[in-house]
């Protein structure tokens, strides 16, 4: 079996489906067998490898659900190596299903058993909360990477994140790792990113990747037309930062 990782902070708009989608990319550009769930409602990370969210006939709410199995959610991309299990605003109903249900937590870990030796690399790009679906995902992992932005208030809510982790290795998963820390939307002009990234590896020390995703225009405008970094600008900073950040995991 491979890694399964997910990419979670509660914080939105720290670069959690920018990182899933184009760390799962540049994964596959390696050569490595990778699948990217969608674990989001908003179908981010599902219209951000060029696929009609409005179109799937399967997806992850009916693999939580046991609606299907988990191969029939798969949808190939354009990368040779790359499969999705999309999302689409339906997820948005999976919390309230699961309350009632047996193991809820356990669900998607359940789900991805008759497809998880398939892929060398699993990654689940999740919603922007600590809820059902985030806690689904952190069982179903054997790591975890947490990217955090630097921006003002860049380690609030870590500690709530940290102390998910914590309860979720007590009770539910207690082998998963956290594999890495990722700075995002960095720039080495100003003040503030640099000093968030000294506070960042203060506080996680060598947890954090070297890899560090600058603030590239290339990467905000690659998902509006729905592409990944490298089919949208493969020689801007912002593909060049993937690549390294991919390689850093692979030796991870």
């Amino acid at each position: 079996m491979g890694k399964i990782i997910t990419i979670v902070n509660q914080k939105g708009g720290v670069g959690k489906t920018t990182t899933s989608v184009n760390l799962a990319a540049a994964l596959s550009i390696y050569e490595k067998r990778t699948l990217l769930i969608d674990l989001d409602p908003q179908g981010n990370a599902t219209s951000g490898l060029g696929i009609d969210k409005t179109k799937l006939q399967t997806h992850s709410y009916d693999i939580l659900l046991n609606k299907e199995t988990a191969d029939k959610a798969v949808i190939k991309t354009d990368f040779e190596n790359l499969d999705i299990i999309g999302s689409n605003i339906d997820l948005i109903g999976a919390e309230i299903d699961l309350v009632s249900e047996f193991a809820r937590e356990q669900k998607l870990k359940v789900a991805l058993q008759n497809i998880k030796d398939n892929y060398e690399y699993i990654l689940i790009d999740c919603p922007p909360s600590l809820g059902l679906l985030t806690v689904n995902a952190m069982t179903a992992c054997t790591d975890v990477i947490i990217p955090i932005q630097c921006e003002y208030y860049a380690l609030e809510g870590v500690s709530q994140l940290l102390n998910t982790i914590r309860l979720i290795q007590k009770n539910l998963n207690p082998t998963i790792n956290i594999l890495g820390v990722v700075l995002t939307m960095f720039d080495k002009r100003l003040n503030l990113s640099n000093q968030v990234a000294i506070e960042v590896k203060n506080y996680f020390k060598e947890k954090v990747f070297k890899a560090v995703i600058v603030r590239n225009v290339k990467l905000s405008e690659a998902p509006s037309f729905g592409k990944t970094i490298f089919h949208y600008d493969v020689k801007s900073p912002g593909a060049q930062n993937y690549l390294h950040l991919a390689m850093e995991v692979i030796q991870r």
